[in-house]
């Protein structure tokens, strides 16, 4: 059997939690997830307008292999500096690797663009995700707000107002948690064109969509996006407490981001840039059998698909946005 988490959380698994900040007037916001201690990491970045930071040094190779922190922020170009904010914080705590010299904190991170969505954006030389990332670092915990909360405020998804959101498995066969938290601001539309349905419906856990019914008709032939193309992205964090090496972690970023297309269409569109971040916590073995990692692939790319249909399902309107319950009277 394979069922929610308590929390039905990213923080279900061990050694990570999780804090928001917003700011309401500019609508946008910032996530941050703190392992504690570093957690191995790995990056599977898709479609074609991608913002990140410290991606390329965890790809298979490179020089990063464990982190102590992903940040997901709003605010495109400008919120990469939510990254910067956010080592600060880490070294005030003395968290980092410091075996060079003075301790530098490992972040890595992805931005979506929140930039048109009605706030006032007139910052001018101080853009606010410096602050916003350690007032959510500051707020970071096991329990944590979704929908219009942190990297999801400014967030659209489709035509609907997009947001943060999340999910998790445990499963009994092997004792393992897997997880997503992702900030849902797709191109494409997380529902069947003039339907309530989730294209992720059929994944649906312990109501965690409102108990979604089945699509009454086919509807692999359409499909919807929003009205700006150019302004989106999907961004999250996928996470196990698996023990897995660089490689396997790799692949499990791989299997989770098709969490995506099952939840999304359309997806990794040129306007995208949809970034996923693997993370093990490392605290249950992975049974020595070749179909373990299928396994654990397979129920990833499912949580993150729960992840980005719950993100959606629990946001509220925001200005001239609808959202999906307000849509559909749910």
């Amino acid at each position: 059997m394979i069922a929610p988490g308590p929390r039905n959380s990213l923080t279900d698994v061990a050694g990570l939690v999780v804090g928001n900040a917003e700011d309401a007037v500019a609508r946008t916001g910032v996530t941050v997830v703190l392992a504690e201690p570093q957690a191995r990491a790995a990056v599977d970045v898709r479609g074609g307008a991608p913002g990140t930071i410290n991606t390329d040094a965890l790809l298979p190779g490179g020089l990063i292999q464990s982190v102590d922190a992903v940040v997901l922020s709003g605010g495109s170009a400008f919120g990469l500096e939510a990254a910067t904010g956010l080592m600060g914080w880490l070294q005030a705590w003395g968290r980092g690797f410091g075996q060079w010299g003075p301790t530098i904190p490992i972040v890595v991170g992805a931005i979506l663009f929140d930039l048109a969505n009605g706030g006032d954006k007139q910052w001018g030389d101080q853009p606010p995700y410096r602050r916003l990332a350690i007032r959510a670092a500051e707020a970071a915990g096991t329990d944590f707000a979704l929908g219009n909360a942190g990297a999801g405020l400014g967030a659209m998804a489709g035509p609907y107002k997009g947001g943060l959101g999340t999910a998790s498995a445990i499963d009994d066969a092997t004792g393992i948690t897997v997880a997503a938290l992702v900030a849902a601001n797709p191109v494409g539309s997380p529902t069947m064109p003039g339907s309530p349905t989730f294209w992720s419906w059929h994944l649906e856990q312990d109501g965690e969509l409102g108990r979604q019914q089945p699509p009454s008709r086919a509807t692999g032939h359409a499909f919807e996006t929003k009205r700006r193309i150019g302004q989106s992205t999907t961004i999250g964090v996928l996470a196990t407490d698996a023990i897995l090496d660089h490689g396997q972690l790799q692949r499990l970023a791989v299997m989770g981001q098709d969490g995506y297309a099952f939840a999304i269409r359309p997806i990794h569109t040129p306007s995208d840039g949809d970034t996923i971040f693997a993370l093990s916590t490392g605290r249950v073995p992975l049974p020595d059998r070749p179909d373990m990692l299928l396994r654990v692939g397979t129920i990833a790319a499912d949580v993150v698909a729960r992840a980005v249909a719950r993100g959606v399902y629990e946001a509220e309107d925001l200005g001239g946005i609808t959202s999906y319950r307000t849509r559909w009277g749910r």
